[in-house]
């Protein structure tokens, strides 16, 4: 992404695209693909359908943007993300399944979220930790590893989680408190420090 680019903000290069500037597409994309594929991932817990979601995800998100029908003047990640989401449930319901995690060796949904410096011994306790916390939201109820992962790693408000999983505020509040609670004791129960 060149320095021109990467000073706009994502209204500014959604109006450069419409007026015929691929860049400024490809721009907007790399500035979002990690958290948006991140996020996804956590959902669908499988890196081929994550990679499928997220690609439909651009797919919509280009054919609205040269139809001109974006609405979300200056919020175009929550929006992203509310695209990315109702593509995921809409697979969970073709499907009539649960979001299962598949973490594989060749692939670890912590790879996308960038670590600073470290040694080697603090990337090898940076990557336990992240196993132990991937264990601990896989063993949550699905509605508060949902809002977990909205949060935490989509970095979504809770209005937007909200309106995002069609509940209230409260009951989107009162998920995370719940989930951060049940991730406590786990982490008592297995004397698990992070």
């Amino acid at each position: 992404m060149t320095n021109s680019y990467r000073n706009l903000s994502d209204q500014a290069l959604i109006a450069a695209y419409q007026r015929g500037d691929n860049d400024a597409l490809n721009a907007l994309i790399h500035r979002h693909k990690d958290r948006l594929y991140t996020a996804i991932y956590l959902l669908v817990r499988d890196v081929h359908l994550a990679e499928d979601i997220f690609q439909d995800t651009f797919i919509k998100i280009i054919d609205t943007l040269r139809a001109d029908k974006y609405l979300e003047k200056g919020k175009f990640l929550p929006w992203a993300m509310r695209i990315a989401h109702n593509l995921c449930v809409d697979y969970f319901r073709r499907t009539r399944r649960s979001p299962m995690m598949r973490s594989t060796e060749e692939h670890d949904v912590f790879n996308f979220i960038k670590l600073s410096d470290t040694n080697a011994e603090e990337e090898m306790m940076m990557r336990q930790s992240h196993h132990y916390v991937r264990e601990m939201l896989d063993r949550l109820p699905p509605e508060q590893r949902e809002v977990i992962i909205l949060r935490h790693y989509a970095d979504l408000s809770f209005k937007e989680i909200a309106a995002l999983t069609h509940v209230s505020i409260n009951t989107a509040l009162g998920r995370m408190r719940y989930g951060l609670i049940n991730l406590r004791k786990m982490m008592l129960e297995k004397q698990i420090c992070l």
